[in-house]
């Protein structure tokens, strides 16, 4: 987890809490429960070591990305921001928070949860994936049906 003022805190917690409570029941390495209030909180990383680093090496996605789902811009109230992609669903944007995938896939953090209070702008900069396909076949099915279903000649 990674602060507002910067500090990162190590440990565990239930996921399916986050959001649900005004702070994080955090275990931490040592064994000892710690609740941390939301309003302190920059991002929760669930990552793969924590002996590596938790703030993603890259922010920002090289090109389009290639998973399905809403390609967004975070601003933090810190100034920060970053880039990441969010299920393409949008009663999972209506709870406390935020969980998005980062951009860099083969780093340490599989996935972040952002809690709205520390959120200044967040921003869809497109849709990728099932969305576009469905609509471009949909598209095509309906140039294409006439043809087919035509009245016949002869």
């Amino acid at each position: 987890m990674v602060c507002l003022d910067h500090k990162t805190e190590p440990g565990y917690l239930d996921p399916a809490g986050l959001g649900r409570t005004e702070a994080v029941d955090l275990l931490s390495l040592d064994g000892e429960h710690r609740p941390i209030p939301f309003s302190g909180v920059k991002s929760v990383h669930f990552v793969r070591e924590f002996d590596q680093p938790f703030v993603p090496a890259r922010k920002y996605f090289l090109s389009r990305p290639r998973q399905e789902g809403l390609w967004v811009q975070l601003r933090f109230v810190d100034g920060d921001q970053m880039e990441g992609l969010v299920p393409n669903n949008l009663l999972g944007l209506l709870e406390n928070g935020i969980q998005i995938t980062p951009p860099e896939s083969n780093g340490n953090n599989l996935r972040l949860f952002i809690p709205r209070t520390a959120l200044t702008d967040f921003v869809v900069l497109g849709v990728v994936g099932a969305a576009q396909r469905a609509r471009h076949a949909a598209g095509l099915a309906s140039t294409t049906q006439g043809d087919l279903f035509g009245p016949r000649s002869g």
